[in-house]
């Protein structure tokens, strides 16, 4: 019998009760959720069905997934559902190119208290910043369009918020009459999208301050003083902030590849976690300082538990948002234009589709296969119910809302 590797919601079980006692107070109503969710994922809590063979009579239970944005389960569903609706906006450009926007640890701190201010300021420095880089004409001198996905952890959990931006080689002329390619494996200069990434984060940061917008408790009660705010804002501006521009990861099938593995993560996934034992967690990371080499790191379980919690999005946030001509409100006129300026359709990516598509049909019908007789399908036969009361003790006095 294969042995049990330890999982995210088997931490979350084994250590609920110390956790809660020492952070429970201060969870918001999102991470509550969350951390429920997590620990129960596909366990009787959450109800489910039993399925019996049609040949052999052998019969399996399956417990219902939370379907929670943070569970490391859950995701499989979601990224392919997403990834069937942008096969259809990929360009058959020659390459796709990465650009990663960084906020420093100083910001990040600030993001502690102010998620949702801050990541959306970092949304829109980031987005306006490629925008007007690319259309300036010593540079691109186009229109561009991009995805950009927020994530918010590094691989010690700390946190570490970055933009993660997956750009087509190319963009539209002003006069909409040409598409203009980008030169070969590069796409815009990183120390000019840094500089006006900085300039403008800033602005905006100290406009959500003066409109009263930016929370400030414990260690950052001190910033809540105008003059003292002022002198932070010009610390982290002397600083280079980090842009990065990976080296381009070719055209559409190669980017749908790289989307499948990169837009649905969390904050770690469950094949990270080596033990879980005598209250401390080990998981592998990447050094990314020592050649990018596999480490391990060993933490408290509740230390654990709060970090991968510090990664939970306020209610409702976009993490994953489009821009230039791939917004939401002219995308499909953009994208048709697009096309016809390359005088091409999107072929590569409509092929990788339906292979994709017809593998999750063969992967299913294995599934719906019976694992002891090897002949006879699963087919429903009962239904396990929730427990109704799932949940209600630790949500006390919280706002569910």
């Amino acid at each position: 019998m294969t042995e049990h590797r330890p999982e995210v919601a088997d931490v979350f079980r084994a250590h609920e009760k110390d956790f809660l006692a020492r952070w429970g107070n201060v969870l918001s109503p999102q991470q509550r959720k969350a951390f429920n969710d997590i620990s129960d994922c596909r366990t009787a809590a959450l109800g489910g069905h039993i399925d019996e063979c049609d040949q052999c009579g052998h019969r399996v239970i399956s417990y219902n997934s939370c379907r929670n944005r943070n569970c490391p389960k859950c995701q499989a569903a979601a990224r392919a559902e997403w990834l069937a609706e942008r096969s259809a906006e990929l360009l058959p450009v020659e390459q796709y190119f990465h650009v990663v926007f960084t906020l420093p640890q100083e910001i990040a701190a600030l993001a502690l208290q102010n998620g949702r201010e801050i990541y959306n300021l970092l949304f829109r420095s980031s987005s306006e910043t490629l925008l007007k880089i690319a259309a300036d004409p010593k540079h691109l001198g186009a229109s561009i369009g991009f995805l950009a996905v927020l994530h918010t952890w590094g691989q010690n959990l700390h946190l570490h918020p970055h933009l993660h931006c997956v750009v087509p080689g190319g963009g539209i002329s002003p006069d909409g009459l040409r598409w203009i390619d980008c030169r070969k494996s590069f796409f815009l200069p990183v120390k000019v999208l840094s500089r006006l990434f900085r300039k403008k984060f800033l602005l905006y940061l100290k406009k959500a301050f003066r409109k009263g917008k930016l929370r400030f408790h414990g260690e950052l009660e001190a910033l809540a003083r105008p003059s003292a705010f002022e002198a932070f804002c010009q610390r982290v501006g002397q600083k280079e902030w980090v842009v990065y521009a990976k080296p381009p990861f070719g055209g559409p099938e190669q980017t749908l590849k790289y989307l499948a593995r990169y837009t649905h993560r969390v904050a770690i996934s469950n094949r990270r976690i080596v033990s879980l034992e005598d209250g401390r967690v080990t998981f592998t990371l990447r050094d990314y300082a020592d050649g990018n080499k596999t480490k391990t790191m060993t933490l408290e379980a509740v230390e654990f538990i709060r970090r991968f919690l510090v990664h939970v999005v306020p209610r409702g946030f976009v993490r994953i948002r489009h821009f230039g001509f791939l917004a939401n409100r002219s995308r499909k006129e953009k994208l048709a234009l697009c096309r016809a300026l390359l005088a091409s359709q999107c072929a590569v990516a409509c092929s990788s589709l339906t292979s994709e598509n017809a593998s999750s049909d063969a992967a299913a019908e294995e599934r719906n296969r019976c694992p002891v007789c090897k002949i006879g399908r699963l087919l429903l036969v009962e239904t396990v119910l929730a427990d109704p009361f799932r949940g209600s003790s630790a949500l006390i006095g919280q706002d569910t809302s």
